[in-house]
């Protein structure tokens, strides 16, 4: 039987083979002395009834986590729920979902003739999140999604698995600030997001956020592989609440702008 060490090490290990250059930042920080400690995963879906927020959360309930915060980010069209295990040293969990209902016809059809593709019980295992794109998909039709949400784009390329992993900056022992490291990573030659401030939030906010630009990586299509944005590395640092324990939740304004790393720039 599997257990939430064998879930959390197979999104590690798809996410880096997928974009190495998130493991060159992880070894980069070990290379200081740091032992990175990870606060969230992030994945995504569609708000499909057969593969909705709901539904890729089971595996991560079968092994003790429980839904915490709700979040909606309008302009995205997305829904959101964080995921907090009873054990603290377990990474959050963040799953976010497109809301067809708010999509163009083509983008509910193409979404519809995807998720019909997939095998039957496949949401009922225990590694869902990382199963990958259970569809075939031509590269056209995901450009076109893409002209119309960037995260529809991404995900019917990418299918299930982590969009981003995330180190805890508080846990770093060799940077003082977000912005130190952030310089620290640009001197070392990674790209961050600047859209909206490389740092997004603020101590008000109890929450500070950077991540690295997704770099492109080649995936097959049925026409042949193609090369797109892959994923990201996010930072974090999180600042105490009032009664002193730190805020475990996220700011909508912050990660509206984070979802951002992973859009087509230039293309």
């Amino acid at each position: 039987m599997a257990d939430l060490h064998e879930l959390l090490s197979r999104l590690w290990e798809d996410y880096t083979a997928l974009n190495p250059h998130a493991l060159s930042v992880h070894k980069l920080l070990e290379s200081r002395g740091e032992s990175v400690v990870n606060d969230h995963i992030a994945l995504r879906t569609f708000d499909d009834p057969r593969v909705g927020v709901e539904v890729l959360a089971r595996a991560f309930l079968r092994f003790g986590y429980e839904p915490r915060g709700e979040y909606e980010f309008v302009k995205k069209k997305l829904r959101a729920m964080h995921y907090e295990h009873p054990d603290p040293a377990q990474p959050l969990v963040f799953i976010s979902e497109l809301k067809l209902a708010e999509m163009p016809e083509f983008v509910r059809d193409a979404v519809q003739r995807m998720i019909d593709q997939m095998p039957p019980g496949a949401t009922d295992r225990w590694d869902f999140p990382v199963m990958g794109r259970p569809w075939s998909l031509d590269f056209a039709t995901c450009q076109h999604l893409a002209d119309a949400s960037e995260y529809a784009g991404w995900l019917s390329a990418m299918g299930f698995r982590a969009n981003h992993f995330t180190v805890l900056v508080n846990a770093l022992k060799t940077f003082d600030s977000l912005e130190q490291l952030n310089d620290f990573l640009e001197q070392n030659g990674f790209q961050l997001n600047a859209g909206g401030g490389k740092i997004k939030g603020s101590p008000r906010a109890h929450l500070e956020q950077s991540s690295t630009l997704a770099e492109k990586v080649e995936i097959e299509f049925t026409d042949g592989g193609h090369v797109i944005p892959g994923c990201y590395y996010e930072f974090a640092r999180r600042y105490p609440l009032p009664d002193g324990e730190l805020f475990r939740g996220f700011v909508t304004q912050s990660a509206d702008r984070i979802f951002e790393s992973t859009d087509r720039r230039g293309d």
